[in-house]
């Protein structure tokens, strides 16, 4: 099974800050819908609908993802349009929102996530082993490790907005 093995921070400077930086190199913004059809505290099954705000080409995903922490195994599958719909109008649930930049910092993709529903912006970076993982020594502006913290992680983020819409 595939694996992602990523470290996330919580950004130490404004994104408009990080982003003037002259050895950062803007890549691309995506608008990202995202709904949890199942979770329990070792897997997920998850929806998107990702929007490239520079095309407008809308692509629709499917995800599975298991363990937590810098390495877990994940599944992900392009679905139509349809599917995604039903499975929103099934769930009746109040999708994450936010937007994903990508930009490239010393040969590496740093994706950036601004949320909607909350103040709060994290940056994520990809690895291709645990050891290239824990070998990265951050710059200064990517702040804080919060990899290992669970109230950051999407799904944390999700639950929460679903006890909110019921009060």
């Amino acid at each position: 099974m595939p694996m992602e093995i990523e470290r996330k921070f919580l950004l130490s400077e404004s994104l408009d800050s990080i982003m003037k930086r002259p050895e950062i190199r803007f890549r691309s913004e995506h608008r990202i819908e995202q709904t949890y059809l199942a979770i329990d505290e070792q897997q997920e099954l998850r929806v998107r609908k990702i929007k490239d705000l520079a095309t407008y080409e809308t692509e629709f995903t499917h995800t599975f993802k298991n363990g937590n922490g810098l390495a877990r195994e994940e599944i992900e599958i392009s679905i139509s349009e349809g599917i995604y719909e039903q499975l929103m109008r099934a769930h009746q649930a109040v999708p994450l929102t936010k937007n994903r930049i990508a930009a490239e910092w010393e040969g590496r993709v740093v994706e950036i996530d601004c949320y909607d529903q909350l103040e709060l912006t994290v940056a994520e970076v990809e690895f291709d082993s645990e050891e290239e993982a824990n070998a990265f020594v951050p710059p200064n502006w990517l702040g804080r490790d919060i990899s290992s913290e669970r109230q950051y992680s999407n799904k944390t983020v999700w639950r929460e907005l679903q006890r909110n819409k019921n009060l």
